[in-house]
Formats: C-alpha cells, sequence, structure tokens
C-alpha cells in the first residue's frame, strides 16, 4: 500500500493573488490561518478574480512583521503594506459567487492602490471573525464555514496528477495554476478521487467534492499571460457532468497544525467518481 506525505503547504491571503508557500500551518474553522481572509471587490461589491482581470497573477503576497505585503513581480517599485489586523470599520455586503457576506474595508490608502493597478475602482476588504459564510448544504455535514475561497475551506491535489498531465502537455505548468492549501506524494494520478476519509497530522478530513476548474488555470502564474492549456488537454480526460475536474475539496472536523512532511492517512475510500 502507498504511503502519503504532504509535499506542498500553500496559502493565498489575497482571493485570486499569489500564494506563499509555509512550512507549516494552524487550520482554523474557516481553512488555514490567513487563506483568502481578504478579497478584492468592485463597486457593487462583487468579487474581482484573474478569471477576468489576469494582471492579478502578478501581484506575490508575502507576511512580514506582521503585515500583509503585495509586490508587483516584475515592477518593484509596485508594492503596498497592512497589518493584519488593519481595517477601518467600513463594512458592506460582498458578493462570492451565489453567496453574500460581510467584508470591512482594510483602508482607503490600500484601496486606491489596488484601484490604481486594475484601472478602476476597487476595495479591499477582509472577513471578519464574526462572520459566518456557510459551505454548500448539499455537501457539509456540520454546518462548516468557509473564508472568501469559491466554496470549501481545503483543496488538496496529488503530485502524481499534475506529473499525469504534464507528460501530456508539450510545455509543462506549475502547480501554481490551481491554488491548492495541500499536496501530497504517493500514489498513481487522482488517487485523490477515492480519498473517502484521512488524516494529517492529528486532523480528520473528508474529501466531498472534486474540484470543478476554469480559465483560471489557463494563466501562467509568473507572467500574467492566458493560453488554452491545461485546460484544453484536461478536457480530453477529466471531464464528468461538462466539468473538468482536478483536485478535492475538504472538510474537516477540528483546527490543528499541518507541516510539510506530514502523512496523509487514508481511513475510508470511497468508489472512484472518474
Amino acid at each position: 500500500m502507498n504511503k502519503f506525505f504532504i509535499s506542498g503547504l500553500y496559502i493565498y491571503p489575497i482571493k485570486s493573488l499569489g500564494g506563499i508557500s509555509l512550512d507549516q500551518a494552524r487550520l482554523e474553522e474557516r481553512g488555514l490561518q490567513y487563506d483568502r481572509r481578504w478579497m478584492l471587490v468592485d463597486e457593487e461589491g462583487t468579487f474581482i478574480t484573474q478569471r477576468k482581470y489576469f494582471e492579478l497573477a502578478m501581484l506575490a503576497v508575502n507576511i512580514v512583521d506582521g503585515r500583509l505585503v503585495i509586490s508587483h513581480k516584475t515592477q518593484a517599485d509596485q508594492q503596498v503594506s497592512f497589518l493584519l489586523d488593519e481595517d477601518n470599520g467600513k463594512s458592506f455586503p460582498v458578493v462570492i459567487w451565489n453567496d453574500t457576506a460581510i467584508g470591512v474595508e482594510v483602508s482607503a490608502t490600500v484601496s486606491n492602490w489596488f484601484s490604481d493597478f486594475l484601472k478602476f475602482k476597487v476595495r479591499l476588504v477582509k472577513m471578519p471573525v464574526t462572520e459566518k459564510r456557510m459551505v454548500d448544504p448539499r455537501y457539509a455535514s456540520n454546518d462548516e464555514v468557509v473564508s472568501f475561497a469559491d466554496g470549501y475551506p481545503c483543496l488538496l491535489i496529488g503530485q502524481s496528477a499534475l506529473d499525469g498531465l504534464n507528460e501530456k502537455l508539450q510545455n509543462a505548468v506549475k502547480m501554481d495554476r490551481f491554488r491548492p492549501n495541500f499536496v501530497f506524494t504517493g500514489g498513481t494520478p487522482h488517487i485523490e478521487d477515492s480519498f473517502k476519509t484521512f488524516y494529517i497530522g492529528e486532523t480528520l478530513f473528508s474529501a466531498v467534492k472534486p474540484c470543478a476548474r476554469c480559465v483560471l488555470i489557463t494563466i501562467d502564474q509568473q507572467t500574467g499571460e492566458k493560453g488554452q492549456e491545461p485546460l484544453r488537454t484536461l478536457a480530453g480526460y477529466r471531464t464528468a457532468g461538462k466539468k473538468i475536474l482536478f483536485g478535492q475539496n475538504l472538510l474537516h472536523q477540528h483546527s490543528g497544525i499541518i507541516k510539510l512532511g506530514d502523512e496523509l492517512k487514508v481511513v475510508e475510500w470511497k468508489v472512484e467518481e472518474m
């Protein structure tokens, strides 16, 4: 029997901006600490992502001395930062897909920086700790909540799934296009489709829904350029019900610390869905 180990651990503090690679992370009720706790919205309060604004791929995010630092990947003079707990107290409804939640603006200065970058008016908001955005009840088992992520607290992808995809591509792609929280080694491509429940460290997870992929994975996270791959190739062998699937959305039962090198121990398996 294969053994599985966590080989990548990532958070994406601002929805649809660059991720941060970690050696360990704290798992909270909404997902990994600081993951998708901030989000850009337009003047109507609707979320902004790379799906339409490819240039967001060029903004790197880091946490330094209690501050979130946003910097352009190729233009060093473009940078802004703010305290992790900073906000100006101005709260208003924001929309993520079919959900409405409450966001609090970080500051007018930060919002103006992003507006200048995108060349239209946006605001950067954070999710208040009191906000309860619920996971889709069709998949939730215990009234789980989620951050500003698309729908679930965490996303898992096997390294072998990416390796298998790259064998089919003329030009290999990086895992950062798929924005996972956890990457693991071991097993055949897409073996995560068969996971039902499993432990990482002391935390029990459930794989509740395959992750449907969109145009975002066609954006090169190093250049901000959009192409046709790998969506076109994936459509040839990872389509189910008119959706292209890659990775598993997760729910978890309690908080804990997740570390690189932790073993992923499968408790229950399900019938493979693909």
